[in-house]
C-alpha cells in the first residue's frame, strides 16, 4: 500500500522540522514547505493525499491557501493555528478546512487526527458510519436515492442534486448530509455529529459542526436545516 503523502506548511523552522520527523516516523512521506506559495506549487506538484496549513505562513497566508486548494481539489485539509481564536478557526473553515488543530499540539493528537480525517475521507460512508439508516416517512427512497423536496441524495453513487442539479460537495459536508440524511426529522445533537461525521472520541470543538451546517446550508438552501436552540439541528423531511 502506497504511503500517505501530506503537505506540511509552516514557515517556524523547529516546529517544521520537529512535525515533519514525528510525521515520517509513523509512516507518512512529508513535504514540508516554509510559506504558503510554495505550499501551492508543492500542492499542484504533488497532489498530497491531505494538507496541514499553518494560518500564518509568508507569501500567501494559510487561509487563502486553503481556499485556492479548495478551488482545485476536495483533498482534506486540516489548519493549525497558534490561537484557539474564533476568528483564525471560523475563517478557516469557512475557507473549505475539514478540521483545525491549535498549537502547541502533541505530536500523537496530530497523528490521531489526521488518521481520523483520512479514514472518513477512505470511507464516507463505511459500515459503520452514516448513510447507513434507513429514510423516514417524510422522505422517497428510490433505489439508493433520497428524496428531500427538490433535494436528492444518491447514497450509492454519493453524489447530490438539487432541482435537477448537482450540487459539489467536499467529503466531510457529504457525510454530514448523510447523517442527516439518514434520520430526517431527527434533532442530531452537536455532539452526535461530531462523533459520527468527524470521527471525534473525544471531546470536540462544535464550532466545526456549526461552519459545516452553515457551508452545506448555502448548497442544499438555508431552509433545508433546521436549528434546534439548545438541542442541535435536523433536516427537514
Amino acid at each position: 500500500m502506497a504511503e500517505t503523502h501530506v503537505l506540511f506548511v509552516e514557515d517556524d523552522d523547529v516546529i517544521r522540522e520537529a512535525t515533519q520527523l514525528a510525521l515520517e516516523r509513523v509512516g507518512f512521506t512529508v513535504t514540508a514547505m516554509p510559506d504558503g506559495l510554495l505550499g501551492l506549487e508543492a500542492f499542484r506538484a504533488d497532489r498530497p493525499d491531505i494538507a496541514l496549513l499553518d494560518v500564518m505562513v509568508p507569501g500567501l497566508d494559510g487561509v487563502s491557501l486553503c481556499r485556492r486548494i479548495r478551488d482545485e481539489s476536495t483533498v482534506p485539509v486540516i489548519m493549525l493555528s497558534a490561537r484557539a481564536d474564533a476568528i483564525d478557526v471560523v475563517l478557516g473553515l469557512e475557507a473549505g478546512a475539514d478540521d483545525y488543530v491549535t498549537k502547541p499540539f502533541d505530536g500523537a493528537v496530530l497523528v490521531a487526527r489526521i488518521r481520523a480525517v483520512l479514514r472518513r475521507f477512505g470511507h464516507a460512508a463505511g459500515p459503520d458510519g452514516p448513510g447507513q439508516g434507513g429514510a423516514e416517512e417524510d422522505s422517497e427512497a428510490l433505489d439508493g436515492v433520497l428524496v428531500f423536496g427538490d433535494l436528492e441524495v444518491d447514497t450509492d453513487g454519493m453524489e447530490v442534486r438539487r432541482a435537477g442539479e448537482q450540487v459539489a460537495l467536499t467529503p466531510t459536508e457529504m457525510r454530514l448530509l448523510l447523517e442527516f440524511s439518514s434520520a430526517p426529522g431527527t434533532v442530531l445533537s452537536r455532539d452526535r455529529l461530531l462523533e459520527r461525521v468527524w470521527d471525534y472520541g473525544w471531546g470536540g470543538d462544535t464550532r466545526v459542526v456549526d461552519v459545516h451546517v452553515q457551508r452545506l446550508r448555502t448548497k442544499i438552501g438555508q431552509d433545508r436545516i433546521d436549528t434546534v436552540r439548545g438541542f442541535g439541528y435536523k433536516l427537514r423531511g
